[in-house]
């Protein structure tokens, strides 16, 4: 980004969104910020006062990112379109799962829960029913985004068969002895899919 932006919040925080994905959160800072935009770092602080204040509008611009444009009449459908928007956007930020966390709700996030809210707006559930689905969505699509984030595990082969042949694993050896199982064709829609369906389930 460069000088022919113009400074705001939200271009100020476009840049440090940009600089948190190329080089890490802990590379954020309103002197690199400034850098970037081609700006003296003094002139941020009339729109950014504080590191918090900067945390929140970079917070409140991921948000905007979750925001769907629109949402089917299905409450199904519709939170399986903000789920997935919710994912897609750690998956794009990952350095968000612990850096945001501290974030105070912003505009952007009060649209959030007023757009998830409104795809619930319809079914006889109960508010605290629907503020509970919420959290168990919210709960699995950041664990879901915290294990993609996480690099692979490497496994000492020889180690893993040396211990499966002792007997002592009988039920790992039966899922891994020739190798890893077949994966799981989008395992977040099919985790996703089975929490609604026992939900639905549930209020029937």
């Amino acid at each position: 980004m460069s000088r022919s932006s113009p400074l705001s919040r939200e271009t100020i925080a476009a840049a440090a969104l940009a600089i948190a994905d190329a080089e890490g959160f802990s590379a954020v800072s309103m002197r690199r910020i400034a850098q970037a935009m081609g700006a003296g770092t003094m002139s941020l602080y009339y729109y950014v006062k504080t590191k918090a204040d900067l945390i929140a509008v970079m917070d409140d611009a991921l948000m905007g990112e979750v925001l769907a444009p629109s949402l089917p009449a299905s409450w199904r459908e519709a939170l399986t379109v903000i789920a997935t928007r919710t994912r897609d956007v750690f998956l794009r930020h990952p350095w968000a799962l612990s850096s945001m966390l501290t974030a105070p709700p912003g505009v952007n996030a009060m649209r959030h829960m007023e757009q998830c809210l409104q795809a619930l707006a319809a079914t006889t559930m109960t508010t605290r029913e629907r503020l509970m689905l919420l959290a168990m969505i919210d709960d699995f699509v950041f664990g879901y985004a915290l294990r993609e984030a996480a690099r692979e595990p490497k496994v000492d082969v020889k180690f893993a068969k040396a211990q499966l042949a002792t007997g002592a694993f009988p039920r790992l050896k039966e899922a891994f002895g020739k190798g890893r199982p077949p994966a799981m064709p989008d395992r977040f829609q099919v985790g996703l899919h089975a929490l609604l369906d026992l939900v639905e389930g549930g209020s029937e």
